[in-house]
């Protein structure tokens, strides 16, 4: 049994969890369909097939040198094994990054992740704060919230504050290049929100450091473990739960 909480983090109804919360965990599945999403989301790219090539040529034998294509200068040019000159096996743009999984699998990965979503010590194992007992469900009167402000005294109410304060404090500069290209921070996840109807909600949490708002029918292996480590912190409204139970259920 499941409990609910109202507005004001009162317990005012129990349910029975359907049994797609009841799946076993199988993070091999889990991590094996993030890798694939990702993979099919990978944008081709590729080296222009004249780059690195110059109007270059060897000065022939006899000169002390190495036989290798040359600038007008001296300067080696265009053979791979040379400095500056032009990459060997360079990424083609026709390279197929696409991965397949069979239905199946990808349906029991996605059901495995929402299982972990209930189970607190893997929820904890992710570095989640929270002092709520799994699984947090609240009554439908948090979908028709529009103002943050209301979102977060729920929330605090809920023993949930604590993980957005984890996320807002998480926030950093990237390591690497990516923080040219147009990446340059990096924030942690925090709470997952599924509601079966988000336009209000999704205006006041939406915002909130490392939240998602999404629908049971928008459901997917990343949003319920973010690269591939289950167990998010997951909040479900009511409603929410009847829809994955009606959608699942019969699995």
């Amino acid at each position: 049994m499941a409990k609910v909480y109202s507005l004001t983090g009162k317990v005012i109804k129990e349910i029975e969890l359907p049994a797609c919360f009841s799946v076993e965990y199988r993070p091999d599945l889990i991590i094996k369909a993030v890798n694939i999403m990702r993979a099919n989301r990978r944008q081709p790219y590729g080296a222009k097939k004249d780059a690195g090539h110059y109007v270059a040529w060897s000065f022939g034998p006899g000169r002390g040198m190495a036989r290798v294509p040359r600038l007008p200068s001296g300067r080696a040019a265009m053979a791979p094994g040379t400095v500056k000159g032009r990459r060997a096996h360079p990424p083609k743009v026709e390279k197929i990054w696409e991965r397949k999984i069979n239905r199946k699998e990808m349906l029991l990965a996605r059901l495995s992740a929402l299982s972990a979503t209930v189970d607190e010590e893997l929820v904890r194992q992710r570095g989640h704060k929270f002092s709520a007992e799994l699984p947090i469900i609240v009554e439908n009167k948090f979908e028709k919230l529009k103002k943050a402000k209301d979102v977060l005294k729920v929330l605090k109410k809920l023993g949930l504050i604590d993980d957005i304060e984890r996320a807002k404090e998480g926030k950093h500069v990237r390591a690497g290049k990516g923080k040219m290209r147009g990446r340059k921070y990096k924030k942690p996840k925090s709470l997952l929100i599924i509601a079966s109807n988000v336009e209000n909600i999704k205006k006041a949490a939406g915002n909130l450091p490392g939240v998602d708002v999404i629908t049971p029918d928008e459901i997917n292996v990343e949003y319920l473990a973010p690269g591939g480590h289950a167990g998010r912190l997951t909040l479900y409204t009511l409603n929410a739960v009847k829809k994955i139970g009606e959608k699942y259920g019969s699995i």
